[in-house]
């Protein structure tokens, strides 16, 4: 037989034709590929526009405005005993502070000539951070010394002052919100005219602690990067040995039966399992029955360990299951052993794709924010905790959990401190994804 047409027989087509069925299907695979590349592009736009609108709202964050005045610290109202004791003048509380924040917001205005009709001098002190007078007191304590001077002190504006020079407030709305003035803003005009205020980059945003609701231009992640810091540590410490073990286990020496075929089974089912579900696993086990602390790192690392595990058995089985069986065979005819051929030659070549699911795993639990609202790291937490290993067991907070508090508070100015810790999140996420590409390039070998 021979597909060859005879001499003399009638031609039912040519490859160098195009007949009507393959304009058809040259026009569905177009079609196709448009489908695909509209799929693509609409795919980079919610993209785009997802980051566009995060930097937007969060890169202010990181700038803030800053008043530079001058305090004269007044024996008379510091230290009445005259002993320099800083355990006596501790008995002054802040309340006691701010009306010298205030003279010397109004020395700042005398210096500089300025006259702000209205606006008295307690008004006048409005415009600096209601978180001021605890610093200045913590510098009065530590610096007894200074009484009786007069010391040059840069605060944190009002948070109102502050959305005034990145555009939330207006002259307008002030005049409609207790909480600033018109006079005030003129005020802030000019002191940043003359130099007693300006606006710059906030390292205390990234280092600080989080603030009470009357002082957003005050609050910050340091409590909250600390405290998934430790988390990951956790996690990194028992997801690690573990999964790889259970993988290498499962792959390699587990005989294949009923029994395995279940577990595999529900490692697969618990890496479906909605994360909340671990937050109440864990509530229920670490809280109410092992009487850990809550807010504390070790009970979320110890969830986010459980809920990590699965998503790093699979990859780490499967990066075994892609070493070749030659490689096994190999081994075992020189007469290595079964372990040997395991750890000596079949985990260095999969140790690249264990590595990027390990990576990819802590990257999907450091976003993780149900679970953690359910063991109580939702709590208000000022104190740093201690360094390791003491400071798994102090009270702190997680990244995205500081972002959800940040959003349920009515200022104006949480909601952009809550953009801002999301391009923290992202950064960190993006350094982690970058860092399982490095190592997978790093360690890939070929066979």
């Amino acid at each position: 037989m021979t597909d060859i047409a005879m001499p003399g027989a009638p031609r039912k087509g040519s490859l160098l034709v195009r007949d009507a069925r393959t304009a058809r299907r040259n026009a569905a695979e177009a079609r196709f590929r448009t489908y695909g590349l509209i799929a693509v592009l609409l795919g980079l736009l919610a993209l785009v526009v997802l980051v566009v609108s995060i930097i937007g709202n969060g890169a202010s964050a990181f700038r803030q405005s800053y008043v530079t005045v001058p305090v004269t610290l007044l024996e008379e109202k510091l230290d009445k005993s005259g002993t320099r004791d800083p355990a006596v003048m501790a008995k002054v509380s802040t309340f006691g502070y701010a009306p010298l924040i205030a003279a010397g917001v109004q020395d700042a205005m005398d210096a500089a000539g300025i006259e702000i009709e209205g606006l008295s001098t307690k008004g006048a002190g409005g415009i600096v951070s209601k978180d001021a007078p605890a610093q200045l007191r913590d510098f009065v304590l530590s610096n007894p010394g200074l009484l009786g001077q007069t010391v040059d002190f840069t605060f944190l504006a009002s948070g109102r002052i502050d959305g005034y020079f990145k555009g939330r407030v207006t002259a307008q709305t002030a005049a409609l919100d207790k909480n600033v003035s018109p006079e005030q803003l003129l005020l802030a005009d000019a002191l940043k005219e003359a130099g007693a205020l300006e606006t710059r980059f906030n390292w205390s945003f990234i280092t600080a602690p989080d603030a009470s609701d009357q002082r957003p231009e005050a609050a910050g992640l340091g409590v909250a990067i600390l405290g998934s810091f430790y988390m990951m540590l956790v996690v990194l410490a028992l997801a690690l040995p573990i999964g790889v073990a259970a993988s290498i286990y499962l792959e390699e020496f587990a005989p294949k039966n009923r029994i395995t075929d279940v577990i595999e089974v529900n490692i697969s089912n618990l890496a479906a399992v909605p994360s909340i579900v671990f937050g109440i696993l864990g509530l229920a086990i670490f809280i109410n029955f092992a009487g850990l602390p809550q807010s504390a790192p070790i009970v979320g690392g110890l969830v986010l360990t459980l809920m990590t595990l699965p998503r790093i058995i699979i990859p780490s089985r499967a990066a075994l299951q892609a070493v070749p069986p030659s490689i096994r065979e190999a081994a075992l005819g020189v007469g290595a052993s079964k372990m040997q051929t395991v750890f000596h030659h079949v985990l260095p070549l999969a140790a690249p794709g264990i590595l990027t699911g390990l990576i990819i795993g802590l990257g999907q639990a450091l976003g993780e924010t149900a679970p953690l609202l359910l063991i109580g790291m939702v709590a208000f937490v000022r104190e740093y905790p201690s360094p390791p290993i003491d400071g798994i067991f102090d009270p702190a907070t997680a990244l995205p959990v500081q972002i959800f508090n940040w959003t349920q508070r009515s200022d104006p100015a949480f909601v952009e401190r809550a953009s801002g810790a999301i391009i923290v999140l992202l950064i960190f996420l993006l350094i982690m994804n970058l860092t399982a590409i490095l190592l997978r390039r790093r360690f890939e070998r070929r066979w």
